[in-house]
């Protein structure tokens, strides 16, 4: 939910997630070639990876799909601004709900798994699962996944909103999506960095809005947010939770 006056996410990160600009390069380039295929972006954000998708395939098209309007007004004015507006789709509306009017060559769910709802033990597969039908067979699906870089201690587990069994190690999730029958063609991990640059901006935006507003009536709900957000990090996944992308072939 956004807090009405708050600056958005998107003023101080470029994704909506831990990732550098050379990372984001290399996924994109595992989705190629789009000559002339769509793309969709499901749970997309502001839809930052679609649009330099559709950049990387110039006769490619995309759909990106999120409930937040203010991302997606902030994504349709990138899109305009980069001369992508006639090629790509954003819309607001929920993904679980939500129908394309064709069969994609490329999905991407980038930590976003959590779109489908329903009991979070289930996500991935849910997301794999839903990725499969949306795909033209041999599709491509980009997904960024979170798993346990280590074992969480109780401290760390009783200090984060994750149950243990929310996540699987890497190979465990690699596992997954080849039960789910995709074949593996990549997969790499965020790194510590790339967290840190993430979770610094993310709670800058908060910081910087306290700082201009302490009269303010939503003052003590954003203290309480980016309080609660820098305990999870700092007392429970840091060096534990990591984010996975995968780069996975449809059958």
């Amino acid at each position: 939910m956004t807090t009405p006056g708050i600056t958005p996410l998107h003023a101080d990160v470029t994704f909506h997630g831990p990732l550098s600009e050379q990372r984001a390069a290399r996924l994109i380039d595992s989705l190629l070639p789009l000559d002339g295929g769509h793309v969709l972006d499901l749970g997309c954000g502001w839809a930052e990876c679609l649009l330099r998708t559709l950049e990387a395939a110039p006769t490619a098209t995309g759909t990106g799909v999120d409930r937040n309007e203010v991302d997606i007004a902030h994504g349709r004015a990138n899109a305009e601004e980069r001369g992508l507006a006639g090629r790509v789709s954003l819309q607001v509306a929920d993904v679980a709900q939500w129908r394309p009017d064709r069969p994609a060559d490329a999905v991407i769910v980038n930590g976003a798994s959590q779109v489908w709802g329903g009991d979070p033990l289930q996500h991935t597969a849910n997301a794999l699962t839903a990725a499969r039908e949306l795909m033209r067979p041999g599709g491509r699906l980009l997904l960024g996944e979170g798993f346990w870089e280590q074992e969480p201690t109780g401290a760390q587990l009783a200090a984060m909103p994750v149950p243990r069994e929310q996540y699987r190690s890497l190979a465990g999730l690699v596992d997954l999506a080849l039960e789910h029958g995709y074949r593996l063609l990549g997969a790499e991990q965020a790194s510590r960095d790339e967290w840190d640059v993430f979770e610094n901006r993310h709670g800058l935006a908060w910081e910087r809005w306290l700082r201009a507003n302490p009269d303010s009536p939503h003052a003590e709900e954003v203290r309480a947010r980016a309080d609660r957000q820098r305990n999870y990090r700092l007392h429970g996944w840091r060096g534990v939770m990591g984010l996975a992308y995968l780069t996975l072939q449809a059958p």
